[in-house]
């Protein structure tokens, strides 16, 4: 029987850029745990081998592959996040949105007063919606 479910990111090294970022957005945010690849690899030093980190009060693992793969993130699979007024709402999606890509632009949907979709500029995509 499975002990726990955790989301997976990974990048190709930007990992800890993006790591930053998230970091930056979401207050309350903690590394659990951060290993780092060094000078002996097998991937590029200072890239992270494999993290845990906190955001948003969601548990998340991250990595930067040393392999490169024949595909990334898509929006299939998102972050949900669940904002608790409209100013967060415009922040995350400006923030999130900059160098990405929009999906659906901030707006009234059938389902929400106020929901936007977006792309981060490493993949990532994040639906945001006003509680």
């Amino acid at each position: 029987m499975a002990t726990s479910m955790t989301p997976f990111l990974m990048f190709e090294g930007r990992g800890s850029e993006a790591l930053d970022f998230y970091m930056s957005l979401f207050p309350g945010s903690e590394i659990v745990s951060l290993q780092k690849y060094g000078p002996e690899g097998p991937g590029k030093e200072g890239t992270i081998m494999r993290g845990t980190v906190i955001l948003n009060g969601q548990r998340v693992m991250i990595s930067d592959s040393f392999v490169s793969h024949g595909f990334t993130f898509t929006p299939s699979i998102s972050f949900w996040i669940d904002c608790a007024d409209e100013a967060e709402l415009d922040r995350l999606f400006t923030a999130l949105g900059d160098g990405g890509q929009v999906y659906m632009p901030l707006d009234t949907y059938g389902f929400s007063t106020r929901f936007g979709w977006v792309g981060d500029r490493f993949g990532i995509t994040w639906q945001l919606n006003l509680a």
